[in-house]
């Protein structure tokens, strides 16, 4: 036994197994959304029973909230490469774009399911905390690549935090829907629509 495993504590486990059933239920989350999973259709379609699934998330408004909280959890680090490769605004521009059509092509159904709960917030009180908290950090998020696209191109931004993820996080909305729908064209009109409000987001030179 190594002491790694020696110092695992029942609420390490517990949380362990928790974490391993929001990864099998993300999947059928974003399949089917908050309205049509329920908890025994999520373990109908993971390796675990509905009795399991049941025993660590008291419903299925909990276990989605930890869902989304898990999976936001990872994305919010999604544009620390970009800032960190970019050497010139326009690079940073450009490889913002180029990450943003790759999320939507990657984690369409993620994403889907982001938007069904926060808009499924405004009815739920119970999700609103949850929402706000992971809106928050995605806002920080934003916020980062357009601080460091301002530095870069030796300008300030010419608006609040909350301005600025609203405007990119609109673009990215309408192209994720457009996308699931199939319109031809859209993840480059993405590209070309960031390259043209990004500027904007700053002081006048």
């Amino acid at each position: 036994m190594t002491t790694a495993t020696a110092r695992r504590t029942p609420a390490d486990k517990h949380d362990e197994r928790r974490r391993a059933l929001a990864e099998s239920a993300l999947r059928t989350l974003g399949e089917l959304g908050y309205a049509r999973a329920s908890l025994r259709e999520i373990a109908n379609n993971s390796e675990f029973s509905h009795g399991v699934v049941h025993y660590y998330f008291t419903d299925k408004l909990d276990l989605i909230v930890h869902c989304v909280r898990h999976y936001k959890a990872s994305c919010v680090h999604r544009y620390d490469d970009v800032v960190e490769r970019a050497t010139s605004a326009e690079e940073l521009v450009d490889l913002f774009a180029d990450k943003l059509v790759e999320t939507i092509v990657d984690e369409a159904p993620m994403h889907r399911l982001w938007y069904d709960l926060r808009a499924q917030s405004m009815f739920e009180e119970s999700l609103r905390e949850a929402v706000l908290q992971i809106d928050g950090t995605l806002q920080d998020m934003i916020w980062r690549v357009v601080s460091t696209y301002g530095e870069l191109a030796g300008r300030t931004p010419s608006m609040e935090p909350p301005v600025a993820y609203g405007l990119l996080d609109g673009l990215f909305q309408q192209a994720l829907l457009n996308h699931l729908c199939g319109t031809e064209g859209v993840l480059d009109d993405l590209r070309r629509q960031v390259r043209a409000l990004m500027p904007l987001l700053l002081q006048p030179a």
